[in-house]
């Protein structure tokens, strides 16, 4: 997938968790963030995604202390997938 689209999206789940109450423990904590709960749409190029099926596909160990730590897993999780 293009450097934009990559870029795009971590744009996006840093806009949309950036107001959650690091640090997080779990998935849960980070629900309240989101624009529209576990239903918000992550779109660029091919890739759309929810926030919830987005949770599925994450491999990255919680707690995390802030966002761009998270942010990173979310992209790393997605590349080792083949999912962008």
């Amino acid at each position: 997938m293009s450097d934009d689209v990559s870029a795009e999206l971590r744009e996006q789940f840093r806009t949309a968790f950036q107001d959650a109450d690091f640090p997080v423990s779990d998935q849960m904590d980070l629900v309240p963030a989101l624009p529209s709960g576990p239903s918000t749409k992550f779109e660029s190029g091919d890739f759309s995604m929810t926030a919830m099926e987005l949770n599925t596909k994450l491999d990255g160990e919680f707690p995390y202390d802030n966002v761009d730590a998270f942010v990173d897993d979310v992209m790393a999780s997605l590349e080792d997938q083949d999912l962008i």
